[in-house]
């Protein structure tokens, strides 16, 4: 249970689904509190999708299809590797009930990872929520360099091709800014949000089976 305005409400994936669409997600403080709390940022971090930005160096890492990029193999082992510590972050938010959340978020077909493998061992993803044409990124990891840039660049391809209209990162930080992106006021977040979910896109334009190139990603983003 979780306490919102002191009212007592049990978070299921449908009452968390209804967040989403007004704006507001949940956080924990730490791996090992079991509590949750609803964070909604007066500035809200979004990447425009038209205006995503892909350096050089990394469209060349792309383009060479370095690793082999999967969707919906491994969002558990995802998940895992989110939540492991990493150089800069010794602590993680996803604790238990956010870890079954978004299992069940998943199960439900409203979740979805972006998985960078390589020599049959991943090596870096990312997650987050769908619905209706907003894909709601919660996490990355790596453990090989570029691995998780590489799978944000398949998401955006993926989320363009698809006919969604907004990717919410939350919060920008440097690393997002690279790619574009940028703090919007809670209000023309809201208008963002409110015509995404009614959106009707498809996360499976290219079927989740078809092994995608990093020229095809390239274009599609482009």
């Amino acid at each position: 249970m979780t306490r919102i305005n002191d009212v007592l409400v049990e978070i299921t994936p449908e009452v968390l689904l209804k967040a989403y669409a007004c704006g507001i997600f949940p956080m924990a403080e730490s791996a090992d509190d079991p509590g949750l709390y609803w964070i909604e940022p007066e500035l809200r971090g979004v990447v425009p999708l038209d205006g995503f930005h892909v350096g050089e160096r990394l469209a060349r890492t792309v383009r060479a299809d370095v690793f082999d990029m999967r969707v919906d193999t491994a969002f558990e082992a995802v998940l895992d590797g989110c939540a492991s510590p990493a150089p800069g972050r010794m602590k993680t938010w996803i604790n238990g009930r956010i870890r079954r959340l978004y299992l069940d978020l998943f199960r439900l077909g409203h979740c979805h990872s972006v998985e960078a493998w390589r020599e049959g061992k991943l090596v870096g993803g990312l997650y987050g929520v769908r619905l209706g044409g907003a894909f709601f990124g919660e996490s990355m990891f790596h453990v090989e360099r570029d691995a998780s840039k590489v799978a944000l660049v398949h998401l955006v391809a993926r989320l363009k091709r698809g006919g969604f209209s907004l990717l919410d990162t939350q919060f920008v930080t440097d690393h997002l800014r690279r790619f574009g992106a940028i703090e919007t006021p809670r209000r023309e977040y809201h208008r963002l949000l409110d015509a995404a979910v009614e959106r009707d896109a498809d996360f499976f334009s290219w079927p989740k089976e078809r092994t995608v190139s990093g020229a095809e990603a390239l274009d599609a983003v482009r």
